[in-house]
């Protein structure tokens, strides 16, 4: 099929990648502007540009789809169908309705829970037991369109943000193009409305919800530290007022009479709420490489006694 695709970071490009084995002939990308990084303000593409750039793809990276030129360039590409997978532009009806079967998007959620920009993180974070990924017919809605597949993963103790994203991008990878046969076997794909009454946000992430809540009993905060790393990270404040980044943890079974966010011992566990523990594994003090919690100890980065989140 003559695709179009519209993708900008590691999440979407598993999916490129399938579409191109798969043998579609995809006539162009659309991926998000280049944006300079680092003190030498040097541009930094998407992964979606470079896999283009380096498959000699079309790539347009229009800073809104708003204006008519814009949405007839996209309807000059005479596409069969969009597939669209963490874009991160709104797309009018114009652009919805030009492919000849619109445009599909590949969700990381089991849609209608997670609806939005930060689905993978929200659920670790709110204890959901599992995810999935979602191929739904795009509509003028925030994630509001029918459901064409549906597909779940569980998400276990262990599960950070960074392996659920790399599994549900392969998962959708492989949805994508188990799709597309059908469409082009069939001619048509059925899909099925969500129900609203179900739906659910997942708004951006800021960095501010990264700030540990000790009061918060040890398994709610392993969650978040596993959903909140790498970005925007999971931090507390030592008493000398330095920021201590916990990368992971572990919760442990045994209780301990003290307040909570107070650093208990050598081995980096701090007390949580309802008397919880949670041990601190790998840490990353403020202006300091990652590191051993018992090294950050040692190395005098945080106090046996101190009590996190209470800074001077």
């Amino acid at each position: 099929m003559r695709i179009v695709f519209m993708g900008t970071p590691n999440f979407s490009l598993a999916a490129l990648e399938a579409l191109v084995a798969d043998g579609h002939d995809v006539a162009c990308v659309y991926t998000r502007a280049p944006k300079p990084k680092g003190r030498g303000q040097k541009l930094t593409f998407s992964p979606i540009h470079d896999y283009a750039q380096n498959h000699a793809i079309e790539i347009r990276h229009p800073r809104s789809l708003k204006n008519p030129q814009a949405q007839k360039d996209f309807v000059d590409l005479n596409a069969d169908v969009g597939i669209v997978a963490a874009y991160g532009l709104i797309l009018p009806r114009a652009i919805l309705d030009a492919p000849k079967y619109g445009c599909l998007n590949i969700h990381a959620s089991l849609l209608p829970r997670w609806r939005g920009a930060s689905p993978i993180q929200r659920a670790i974070a709110a204890g959901d037991l599992q995810t999935g990924i979602t191929i739904m017919q795009m509509d003028e809605g925030l994630d509001t369109g029918p459901m064409i597949a549906r597909r779940a993963l569980p998400i276990r103790d262990k599960t950070t943000a960074e392996s659920l994203h790399d599994a549900l991008a392969a998962l959708g990878a492989a949805m994508i193009v188990e799709t597309l046969r059908r469409l082009e076997q069939d001619g048509r794909l059925e899909a099925e409305p969500q129900d609203e009454t179900l739906s659910t946000y997942a708004p951006l992430l800021r960095k501010e919800e990264g700030r540990i809540d000790w009061s918060a009993q040890a398994m709610q905060i392993d969650r978040i530290i596993r959903a909140f790393t790498p970005w925007p990270g999971a931090w507390t404040v030592t008493t000398a007022g330095k920021t201590l980044k916990i990368l992971e943890a572990q919760p442990e079974e045994e209780t301990y009479d003290a307040p909570p966010g107070t650093l208990i011992d050598r081995a980096g566990r701090v007390a949580c709420g309802e008397g919880g523990i949670l041990r601190l594994i790998r840490v990353q003090p403020e202006s300091a490489r990652a590191m051993d919690a018992s090294a950050a100890i040692n190395g005098g980065y945080a106090a046996v006694g101190e009590t996190f989140g209470m800074a001077r």
